[in-house]
């Protein structure tokens, strides 16, 4: 058994045995066409599942491997961008090259669509896409866990017993990302875990001493492994976030009860609505390998927070929600901005924005503001 079995993704000879598993699978069946035909598989469940079936026999019977499956992914996610944004921006991949690994660090708004658009652009850039780092909280769902593994998403387990198996669990994973960079393949991973459904994006240095774990015993500095690793923090922006109101519901709360359990379903729920719902414009923005010499893993983080914020694209909205939440709270002192957009697109936007706002009830209203506003509180913050 190899010492990754348990978190790696699907190798190419196990696709065609996992994916005959899901054309016999009828929870996948079910959970397909209430996906794809909710008010047909609703009426219809045994109909709907046997057309679901075929359909998917006759797409995948020429997938035979991952890149089989990647190619058909892209394809999908090239209609997902033309359905969903009205622009998909991208810049910085002309400074990397196809023929190196990279550990691309990136901000987290969105469970699937943040690896996907990343994954999405180098493609379109005839760079290899990446391992996928994913939290072990999505593997709970089978289908789910199943359908990540094969498009080269590995596991990030978040839940242990005791500290030695969060020690082993780390150095395992360590181990990993460090033996894929040097084998050649690249990898994603989210700068925190979870989502910053505060707007807020900060990179946790406990995720770069990880890195290191796996490397102390060789007497490498935190400086050559960083430099090993070739570290490209990736900013995404979003327009508008399919699950603001969600993500408010959550920190409201948070904010009243001090606690928030998750409902059945509810990442699977989050997953459809990111992928489906509309999200204006969409930059992503590469920066450049970290290189020179970092002290601690915390001036680790801070380089990696100053790419993603600098290079973070600031829309209409964000300045909007900026500039109400000065005006309904003076006390945060916010200083008067100046947006990077004329009187005539920030007026076009207002009435958008306005709108989304007015479907979201009173009690939400802060939270989603602070969520639009505070990309700009942290640029401010950090002087950039």
């Amino acid at each position: 058994m190899n010492q990754f079995d348990d978190i790696r993704p699907y190798f190419d000879n196990e696709v065609r045995g996992v994916l005959n598993r899901l054309l016999n699978d009828p929870a996948f069946l079910r959970l397909i066409s209430r996906f794809k035909t909710p008010w047909l598989a609703k009426r219809a469940p045994s109909l709907t599942q046997w057309a679901t079936r075929l359909l998917l026999s006759v797409r995948w019977r020429h997938v035979h491997n991952v890149a089989d499956l990647q190619q058909m992914v892209a394809r999908y996610m090239a209609q997902t961008v033309a359905n969903t944004t009205t622009s998909l921006t991208v810049n910085g991949l002309e400074k990397l090259s196809a023929s190196q690994a990279y550990l691309f660090i990136s901000n987290h708004r969105d469970i699937v669509l943040d690896p996907a658009l990343v994954n999405f652009a180098l493609d379109q850039a005839g760079f290899p896409t990446v391992r996928i780092a994913v939290g072990d909280n999505l593997f709970k769902d089978r289908l789910v866990g199943e359908i990540m593994r094969l498009n080269k998403s590995f596991i990030v387990k978040r839940t242990f017993t005791s500290p030695r198996e969060l020690r082993d669990t780390f150095l395992t994973l360590s181990n990993y990302i460090n033996g894929s960079i040097r084998e050649g393949h690249s990898i994603w991973i989210a700068q925190q875990e979870g989502r910053a459904k505060d707007g807020i994006d900060r990179t946790d240095p406990a995720i770069i001493k990880m890195f290191n774990m796996s490397q102390k015993q060789s007497g490498a500095t935190l400086s050559d492994v960083i430099s090993k690793l070739n570290i490209v923090p990736v900013s995404l922006s979003y327009e508008y976030d399919p699950c603001d109101t969600a993500k408010a519901r959550e920190l409201e709360m948070r904010a009243r009860t001090d606690t928030y359990e998750k409902t059945d379903n509810e990442d699977l729920h989050s997953i459809v609505s990111g992928i489906t719902g509309f999200k204006g414009r969409v930059h992503v923005s590469f920066g450049e390998p970290l290189t020179g010499t970092y002290e601690s893993a915390k001036a680790v983080a801070e380089a990696i927070d100053v790419q993603i914020l600098r290079s973070y694209q600031l829309f209409p909205t964000n300045y909007l929600a900026y500039q109400k939440l000065r005006e309904a709270d003076p006390e945060l002192l916010l200083p008067a901005i100046v947006p990077e957009y004329s009187d005539e697109q920030m007026s076009a936007a207002k009435m958008q924005f306005e709108q989304r706002l007015a479907q979201c009830s009173p009690a939400l209203r802060p939270y989603l503001l602070a969520m639009y506003a505070n990309p700009v509180i942290s640029g401010l913050q950090f002087d950039l």
